[in-house]
């Protein structure tokens, strides 16, 4: 066993976007923007993904934005919880 846990932890990934679905029970599905540079013409675009989170107080609408990182699988789908709500829609 080693004295120093810390060479074992795993860098948690922290990532923010929008709340496009609250539908589920305790599941938000985060909508992750990023800009890329296309390989052969140089010119930037929009790629995004959508990654579901798990929000245990339910406290997410649609439209605000959050921060999420990224935990032990909770289903097959979920892989990252809420840590913050960064910008709440009124």
């Amino acid at each position: 066993m080693s004295e120093n846990t810390a060479e074992n932890t795993v860098a948690l990934r922290t990532i923010s976007g929008r709340v496009v679905s609250n539908k589920m029970d305790k599941t938000i599905t985060v909508l992750v923007e990023r800009v890329v540079k296309h390989p052969v013409y140089g010119k930037y675009i929009k790629r995004s993904t959508k990654i579901m989170a798990h929000d245990a107080e339910n406290v997410c609408k649609e439209g605000d934005v959050v921060a999420i990182t990224s935990c032990r699988p909770m289903s097959k789908n979920k892989t990252f919880k809420l840590v913050q709500v960064l910008e709440s829609t009124k």
